[in-house]
């Protein structure tokens, strides 16, 4: 019974908060988005909405190439499945509003809308990270303890891996979310970005930040940024480690080509996260926000299944033989 009452804690505070803007007249607010001309609103539509299709497409690829094969069905590419379900999720939270308010007038989200938002950016966000970092744990069996890593990395295991890291990061977004909603907003609720972004909101503030400040920001670098990356680093220093002992150094150079692909990804994903991390929260930085945020939200979530596509013989391998069924089922 004790394990239940954080949880139902959460729920109530969640709840309150709903009732709150619900009584509150809470006003909504206004995403500025991109500043660009009039002229500009068709050629900004079209060019976020084609890499939206784009991202949905190629992930959807993955996912549907990895359930139908049956060669593919190991760790590393259920984890790279739920990589590109990530990858789907994570630009839909932002840009299909962004899309409307390309030529709506007033350009508002609601209380509630903003926090939801806000809500799944983070969760996303940090579980993507937190699945890079599983899946160079499980290139570091498949290389280090190759006769180990079936059990290592059962089924069991992976889904456990994965609903753990759920379960911890929905309990610290939800914190994160729940701690910013409670602020109060100066009638200007006017956000200097396309989404509902924390640092923003912070600027946004009335009352004091200092607490959120103390518990949020260091949180996130805690738990989005570094436990991560040094799980990541760690792996590879591990793997590499690995390879130079190997009598066979081939077959060790062949075995950590399987992971170029993987870090190719963390680096293009970490970069954008770098910045936002480095620099001060402050106003001063609005364009360089946008620009590192589409490069994260949804940049890199095209970009990943063409990494993992481009040099993986086995996934093109795979496709191919969906494709030819494909053409083979409509010829008869």
């Amino acid at each position: 019974m004790s394990n239940s009452k954080p949880l139902f804690s959460f729920k109530v505070q969640f709840a309150e908060m709903i009732e709150m803007a619900n009584h509150s007249g809470m006003p909504d607010f206004i995403l500025l988005g991109f500043s660009e001309p009039p002229e500009h609103r068709i050629i900004l539509f079209v060019c976020f909405l084609t890499m939206y299709l784009i991202t949905l497409v190629a992930n959807g690829t993955i996912i549907f190439i990895i359930q139908v094969d049956a060669r593919l069905q190991t760790p590393m590419y259920f984890f790279l499945r739920i990589l590109s379900f990530i990858d789907i999720c994570l630009p839909t939270v932002t840009i299909p509003k962004l899309l409307v308010n390309v030529f709506s007038k007033r350009k508002t989200i609601s209380f509630i809308g903003c926090f939801t938002q806000l809500y799944f950016f983070t969760s996303l966000g940090i579980m993507k990270d937190f699945v890079l970092a599983i899946m160079a744990v499980d290139r570091y069996l498949a290389i280090s303890m190759p006769l180990h890593y079936a059990m290592l990395m059962s089924k069991r295991v992976c889904v456990s891996l994965l609903a753990g890291c759920w379960v911890i990061i929905s309990m610290a977004s939800l914190t994160n979310t729940l701690l910013t909603a409670r602020l109060s907003f100066c009638r200007i609720t006017r956000i200097d970005h396309y989404f509902c972004d924390i640092i923003k909101l912070f600027l946004l503030s009335c009352s004091d930040t200092s607490l959120n400040e103390q518990i949020i920001l260091p949180m996130g670098l805690a738990v989005y940024f570094f436990t991560p990356l040094i799980c990541i680093t760690t792996c590879y220093i591990l793997i590499l480690i690995t390879i130079w002992r190997m009598p066979l150094r081939e077959g060790g150079v062949k075995a950590f080509s399987t992971c170029t692909s993987h870090l190719l990804v963390v680096t293009i994903t970490y970069v954008p996260m770098l910045y936002t991390f480095i620099r001060p929260p402050t106003s001063d930085y609005v364009a360089e926000d946008r620009i590192v945020s589409v490069l994260f939200t949804i940049g890199c979530s095209m970009l990943n299944p063409f990494v993992y596509s481009i040099r993986n013989n086995e996934f093109k391998m795979a496709l191919t033989k969906a494709l030819n069924n494909r053409v083979v089922s409509r010829n008869k």
